[in-house]
């Protein structure tokens, strides 16, 4: 038993002292910028943003990125990955297990040990932080900013980090896991409403639970919903609010992973292709109101990238057609705006190795990411001693 717990530790030691070693050597002038939006088009693939230009539909994000490669995406268990490993990936610069949310496949509990994600690092430097999303707050890729789990279908442990997190913002669909009052006795203020989301003011941290289709790009008055491209502008406005530190905000447009999968009509059913432009119309109108900001500000630094593909999407006798519900491996697109050396231009880089990237462009020191940190044992021992 006592050497089952000395090889444990052992491992956990040799982990952190491998993680030091940066996954991406700095080519540029670090500390260019101040805040990151980082964006993800959940199963966007290239083919996704050529169905909707084959449309007739002019994509914002596609005409005016400084500079665009891809990422290569995979899990450490597969050679597709889910949205849960893709996610940890993207926030905590580590490749895990399918499934895993912000944990490693050694330690899938965080027992005794656990990588730390973006949004952690970006409080530590006392910016603010900010999670959206057209999923449910609870889904795999919010959860990889906002918590860590051994399983994405953990709903109500996602959901009891969240609210303890100290995230300024966590705004999606609802996930049936909290209410109005749990929130409000977490401090947080609860949103259900368009018109409760624009009364928010800066100074507050907030907790929304949306339902409804607000994935589209256009909403009826009637709906008194967001779009996506207007929770990203409430949530710049909040966080640039009074701030000298900057801001670190992740954006999801999840409906193009969810309008790309299979139904019960089959791969593509009849209205499958306008429900996935219009998907790609919403998040593309969110890109618009992110890197406006980023340009006019001068100091914000925008990326968007995807997890993973979804659907086998490839021209087939002239058609966009869909030849999967499922995901595949295929790379996916990576466009920066306000940098051009992010990436060369047609470069394709491990997705794991993004979040380094934005580190090195915040000016971070050190081997921020990806890093590690004592797991769950380790910190109830800490709270036991210092009582």
């Amino acid at each position: 038993m006592k050497k089952r717990r000395f090889l444990s530790l052992l491992l956990a030691l040799a982990l952190t002292v491998a993680l030091v070693s940066p996954a991406f050597a700095a080519t540029s002038r670090p500390g260019a910028f101040k805040n990151v939006i980082f964006m993800i088009g959940d199963g966007m693939g290239e083919n996704h943003l050529l169905l909707a230009e084959a449309e007739g539909r002019d994509l914002y994000m596609t005409a005016n990125a400084d500079c665009r490669g891809q990422s290569k995406t995979r899990s450490l268990s597969d050679k597709v990955t889910d949205s849960a490993a893709g996610a940890t990936a993207l926030s905590c610069g580590v490749r895990t297990t399918n499934r895993y949310v912000g944990t490693y496949s050694i330690d899938p509990s965080g027992v005794i040990i656990r990588p730390k994600n973006v949004t952690e690092i970006a409080m530590a430097h006392g910016m603010k932080t900010g999670v959206v999303t057209t999923d449910s707050t609870a889904g795999a890729t919010p959860a990889g900013y906002s918590a860590h789990v051994k399983d994405r279908d953990m709903a109500a442990e996602i959901t009891e980090q969240q609210l303890s997190s100290g995230i300024d913002l966590i705004w999606g669909a609802t996930a049936g896991q909290t209410d109005r009052e749990s929130v409000e006795a977490a401090g947080l203020v609860y949103v259900e409403t368009r018109t409760e989301l624009e009364a928010l003011e800066p100074g507050k941290k907030s907790f929304a639970q949306f339902s409804g289709s607000f994935w589209r790009p256009q909403l009826p008055e009637s709906d008194n919903l967001p779009t996506l491209g207007q929770m990203t502008a409430k949530a710049i406005e909040l966080l640039d609010a009074d701030n000298e530190n900057g801001f670190f905000l992740m954006v999801e447009g999840a409906h193009i992973d969810k309008n790309s999968h299979a139904t019960a009509e089959g791969n593509d059913y009849p209205d499958k292709h306008t429900r996935v432009v219009d998907a790609v119309l919403a998040f593309d109108d969110a890109i618009r109101t992110a890197v406006e900001f980023a340009r006019a500000d001068g100091e914000t630094l925008v990326v968007v990238t995807a997890d993973h593909e979804t659907g086998d999407l490839y021209m087939d006798n002239g058609v966009y057609t869909f030849h999967s519900g499922s995901h595949t491996g295929a790379n996916v697109p990576l466009l920066v705006y306000g940098c051009t050396d992010f990436v060369k231009n047609g470069q394709a880089v491990a997705n794991r190795t993004i979040p380094a990237r934005v580190a090195e462009k915040l000016g971070w020191r050190g081997a921020e990411l990806p890093a590690a940190t004592l797991g769950t044992f380790f910190e109830k021992l800490r709270k036991f001693f210092s009582r």
